[in-house]
């Protein structure tokens, strides 16, 4: 459905430059989403894979162990969509305290991103509402180092920015004055608390991603924190148990689409195309995420029926290939078992004997192994 323009323009004056800046218009949209059955049934298969997805991390035996990589995985990406060389190794690298093979700002922001989300996710166990306070927490944390940390971490925005273009002149988009930040972003938090009126989880979700970026409150990192948002949400209201729903690798695929409809959405009105793409997305991200997550549930499996043939020293060289699962790139020194240090690098040798880890120093000290076929599975789509 075509609309009138979702909000207002106001004229201001910043950089020296006469621009108008765009004031969205609260949630939900009016008039209100016109369901067709086209886009009914895209959401029910876009919920249904939810709810597929939320089985496998149920039914993993240890879903742990997965999500330490998943979630590292989500940062590398949504990184990338800002210009970030990070790959997923490089991340895991720099965890070892090694040098990545890009410039270190880089993986830092990546590194940034998996802290900020773990500690809302671990907020959000305690009970913490997902508020205003919440996302200025979990921003605090996304720049506390490296590019955009002298950018006010933590605080809503008190000067213009723009989208797009060299300046506001020739931006893309410029987002409400900044003595409008705060009202636009508690009309925001108001709906994510179904006010004026309650909304389904996954239709909250795409909504209110589209007003955050609309509203661009902070002065950078809006682009990672909005997408962050998503799978917050989900997690806030049970959608899923855990945070295993990421759709950086969508939107970064569809990267032009993505952008088009946020301004379609924004300037006619039409936010069923933009429910279609997302609803799309979820489905596509959620199928791939469970399928990865089989994957690697295989491999682990067809992994310990080898270990289980090595005899006496089976048990250790089990213990050091969950250890692996969490980290799949590690020193011996690194992997958290019960066993003396000399056991660790006897059980090394032996998975590596058996092709199940790759040692990538090819040294005779301070070696590090590599999970070869576990990131392989994870590695898909972070190319950069």
């Amino acid at each position: 459905m075509k609309r009138t323009i979702q909000g207002r323009y106001i004229t201001i004056s910043t950089v020296g430059e006469t621009v108008r800046a765009f004031i969205p218009t609260p949630l939900p949209p009016q008039p209100p989403i016109d369901w067709s059955p086209q886009l009914r049934e895209k959401f029910d298969r876009a919920l249904l894979a939810l709810g597929r997805l939320d089985s496998v991390s149920i039914l993993l035996p240890n879903p742990s162990l997965f999500l330490y990589t998943y979630v590292r995985k989500e940062a590398v990406l949504s990184s990338q969509i800002e210009g970030t060389q990070s790959s997923l190794s490089d991340l895991l690298l720099f965890e070892l305290d090694l040098t990545p093979s890009v410039p270190i700002q880089d993986v830092r922001e990546v590194s940034n991103y998996v802290a900020a989300l773990n500690h809302g996710l671990q907020r959000l166990k305690e009970g913490f509402p997902l508020s205003l306070r919440l996302i200025r927490e979990i921003h605090e944390i996304l720049l506390s180092t490296g590019r955009g940390s002298d950018r006010t971490p933590g605080e809503f925005r008190r000067s213009q920015n723009w989208i797009g273009g060299t300046r506001p002149g020739d931006a893309v988009f410029v987002p409400p004055p900044p003595e409008n930040v705060v009202e636009c972003m508690g009309d925001l938090e108001m709906f994510l608390h179904d006010r004026p009126v309650q909304t389904t989880t996954l239709l909250k979700a795409a909504l209110a991603h589209v007003q955050f970026e609309t509203i661009h409150p902070f002065l950078d990192g809006n682009g990672r924190l909005g997408r962050l948002l998503i799978t917050l949400l989900l997690c806030a209201e049970k959608v899923l148990k855990d945070p295993m729903l990421y759709l950086s690798l969508f939107f970064k695929m569809h990267r032009q689409r993505y952008y088009d409809l946020l301004n379609d959405v924004r300037f006619s009105g039409d936010w069923e195309a933009w429910l279609d793409f997302f609803a799309e997305a979820v489905t596509e991200t959620a199928t791939q995420s469970a399928e990865t997550a089989g994957q690697l549930g295989e491999l682990s499996l067809e992994d310990q029926k080898q270990i289980g043939q090595l005899g006496q020293i089976s048990g250790s060289v089990f213990q050091v290939h969950q250890a692996l699962l969490e980290r799949p790139i590690a020193r011996a020194g690194w992997i958290k078992t019960s066993l003396s240090a000399a056991t660790v690098n006897k059980c090394l040798r032996c998975l590596e004997e058996l092709g199940i880890v790759r040692e990538l120093t090819g040294q005779r000290r301070n070696r590090i192994y590599s999970y070869a076929k576990y990131l392989e599975i994870m590695n898909r789509g972070t190319e950069v």
